[in-house]
């Protein structure tokens, strides 16, 4: 049984330890800067573009998603290479694995994006 009492000031500490994960994380993955530089972009482009509360959504989502992926894959990362700095080929699955999932979230996020975006780019020709 947890016997800590509430505090205002733990939460918000919490919060804090979180904005440092995505700076730090921002800081110091050059794909996360990646992902943010086209995060801007479709935030962008769909302010531009007008697009629906809908649509605006499933941005979000997708962004999200993309987001949560590079930080799960970057934990993993860190977390192995602390645990197991030498080579190891049960390491280097787990690190695949991670990859490939912020490959995917990356790819959903591209086909979104394009199904938003292109029938609107396409239409101003």
């Amino acid at each position: 049984m947890n016997t800590n009492k509430f505090s205002i000031k733990s939460r918000l500490s919490s919060f804090k330890f979180a904005f440092q994960g995505l700076l730090s994380l921002v800081k110091n993955e050059h794909n996360a800067r990646i992902h943010l530089l086209a995060a801007i972009l479709a935030i962008v482009l769909g302010i531009v573009m007008k697009i629906s509360v809908t649509e605006w959504a499933l941005l979000t989502i997708v962004i999200g998603l993309v987001f949560i992926s590079e930080l799960f894959n970057t934990a993993i990362e860190k977390l192995a290479d602390f645990v197991h700095p030498e080579w190891n080929d049960q390491i280097k699955k787990v690190k695949d694995y991670a990859a490939a999932a912020v490959f995917i979230s990356a790819v959903i996020a591209l086909v979104a994006g394009g199904l938003i975006f292109i029938p609107r780019i396409l239409a101003m020709m």
